[in-house]
C-alpha cells in the first residue's frame, strides 16, 4: 500500500496474528509491528500479509502532547511505537489484541490516550493558532504574515513552530497544500485545474511538490489511486 504524507501524525498499533509490516521509506525497508509516522515522512510503502491493526490519526497539537518526545526529534521519520512509549505500548497492544470487538478496542485506545493527557505539555497558543491558520487557508499563507499576526519575528515563529510541530512553517504549508491537491487528483481532477485551485504558482510547481512528497508525478498519482479504487 502506498502511503501519502498527510497533515497528521499517524500511529499504527499491531493487533498480532499476522506477520510484521514492512515499512519502505527513503531510509530503507524496516520490519515493524507498531509504529508512529511523523508529519511529512516522504514517499513510503507498507507491505504485509494477514495484518490486523488499529490506526490513530493525531493532530500536531495532540501529538505534541501525547507522544512524549519533541516533534523535532522525529525528523519526518517512521519510529517504532515502543521506542516512544516503552512497555506501555506493548501492554496496550496486548490489551487490544485480547479485545473481542472494535468498539472495545476504540474505547481502550481512547482511555490509554486520556491517561497520558494530564502529564502532557501544552503547545503555545501562537503555534496552535499558526497551525490552525495554515490549515484553514489550505497552506496558502506567508510566513511573514503569520509572524506579524502574533507580534513575533519570522525567526521566533520559525523556531517555536519547528520545535512544537516538527516542521518549519513553510514545510507545513507545503504539506497542507499537497494534501488538498492529492485528494483532488485522486478524485479525478486534472493537474492543471488542481494547480490553480490549490494555489500553486503553476503546473510545474505542483509537479515538483507531488514528486517530492508522493514519489511520483501528479498523473501517475491519480492513475495509481484510480486503479486501486
Amino acid at each position: 500500500m502506498q502511503v501519502l504524507p498527510q497533515p497528521a501524525v499517524v500511529v499504527v498499533i499491531d493487533l498480532g496474528g499476522g506477520g510484521p509490516l514492512t515499512v519502505e521509506s527513503a531510509t530503507g525497508a524496516r520490519p515493524m509491528r507498531s509504529f508512529v509516522a511523523s508529519l511529512s515522512p516522504g514517499p513510503a510503502r507498507i507491505r504485509g500479509e494477514s495484518v490486523e491493526c488499529l490506526e490513530v490519526s493525531l493532530s500536531p497539537r495532540t501529538a505534541y502532547a501525547l507522544l512524549g518526545v519533541p516533534p523535532r526529534e522525529l525528523d519526518g521519520s517512521v519510529n517504532g511505537l515502543e521506542d516512544l512509549w516503552g512497555r506501555a505500548a506493548r501492554r496496550l497492544g496486548e490489551r487490544l489484541a485480547d479485545a473481542t470487538t472494535w468498539q472495545e478496542r476504540f474505547t481502550l485506545t481512547n482511555a490509554f490516550l486520556a491517561e497520558r493527557a494530564p502529564e502532557a505539555p501544552s503547545m503555545s497558543p501562537e503555534v496552535t493558532a499558526a497551525w490552525a491558520t495554515i490549515v484553514a487557508r489550505r497552506g496558502r499563507v506567508r510566513v511573514d504574515d503569520l509572524a506579524a499576526a502574533f507580534g513575533w519575528s519570522r525567526k521566533r515563529l520559525w523556531s517555536r513552530f519547528t520545535d512544537q510541530i516538527g516542521l518549519t512553517p513553510k514545510r507545513a504549508a507545503m504539506l497542507v497544500r499537497f494534501d488538498h491537491a492529492a485528494r483532488a487528483l485522486c478524485a479525478g481532477e486534472s493537474p492543471s485545474a488542481v494547480a490553480v485551485a490549490c494555489g500553486y504558482a503553476d503546473q510545474p510547481h505542483l509537479h515538483r511538490d507531488v514528486l517530492a512528497l508522493a514519489g511520483c508525478t501528479p498523473r501517475a498519482l491519480a492513475a495509481r489511486n484510480t486503479s486501486a479504487g
